[in-house]
């Protein structure tokens, strides 16, 4: 349908903030596009439900600051969604229409109206950690003798050495370790940004060091995605279930 000329249809915008503007201008990770994109997603199919426009139709002036807030309300009441999440979506709304204020001039106005509904403020917990004895327990739990029993053994060894978020490691694979000497591992991180972390024995301790064919086992594509997307029968390997929660040593032990 034609676009009113008092109005400004969302969906190219929104076409050209995730594909030129997130994608190409910021090169933003994988994870964060797909982070924008199911935002956007989101505020679509409560502009559907809720106010009965097709996406479609959707244009720059129905989503107003008081839309936003009822999105907002919606999603922390009905959907259950913590202050985190919602942060999330309102700094893609704001993300969002600071790219149509930047390009459409007579829309910085509202654009302004929208960047001005407030974050929720957030308590950050502080993180605990596992003593060496609550450590020994976990890295007990893999069957070595096994070679899934291998692999699930130096996965959690090396999340615990590097302190690597579990989708890190997912996206690892054999080619970004360096087994030598010294030993390190090349990680991509979030926003694009890639760390090499030393390997280094640490004495007789419960980081032994697990070897190369345990490495390779662990770290090939196959067999590291299943450990990260199901656990291995423990709570604390995946994000899912608090694997940020494990704090690294200072120093960090062999994986």
């Amino acid at each position: 349908m034609p676009e009113h000329p008092e109005h400004h249809l969302l969906g190219p915008y929104i076409r050209r903030f995730l594909l030129e503007h997130v994608v190409a201008d910021r090169n933003l990770s994988r994870n964060t596009q797909r982070s924008y994109r199911d935002g956007i997603r989101v505020l679509l199919r409560f502009m559907t439900d809720r106010h009965r426009i097709d996406p479609a139709d959707l244009t720059v002036e129905h989503v107003t600051a008081d839309v936003v807030r009822d999105f907002l309300q919606h999603l922390e009441q009905e959907r259950k969604n913590t202050a985190a999440t919602l942060n999330q979506r309102v700094t893609v709304i704001h993300s969002l229409f600071r790219f149509v204020g930047r390009h459409v001039p007579e829309l910085v106005e509202h654009a302004s109206q929208l960047q001005a509904v407030p974050l929720r403020r957030v308590d950050h917990p502080t993180l605990p950690y596992l003593e060496k004895a609550e450590l020994d327990a976990l890295l007990a739990t893999p069957d070595r003798r096994r070679r899934l029993g291998q692999r699930d053994y130096a996965l959690l060894l090396f999340l615990y050495n590097t302190g690597a978020r579990a989708d890190e490691a997912a996206q690892l694979t054999r080619g970004a370790l360096e087994l030598g000497r010294p030993a390190s591992v090349r990680i991509l991180g979030k926003e694009c940004h890639a760390y090499c972390t030393s390997l280094r024995r640490r004495g007789k301790t419960t980081g032994t060091h697990a070897g190369q064919q345990a490495c390779a086992l662990a770290f090939s594509v196959a067999d590291v995605l299943p450990v990260v997307r199901r656990g291995i029968g423990v709570g604390l390997c995946t994000d899912a279930h608090g694997a940020g929660r494990i704090a690294p040593m200072s120093e960090p032990w062999a994986a």
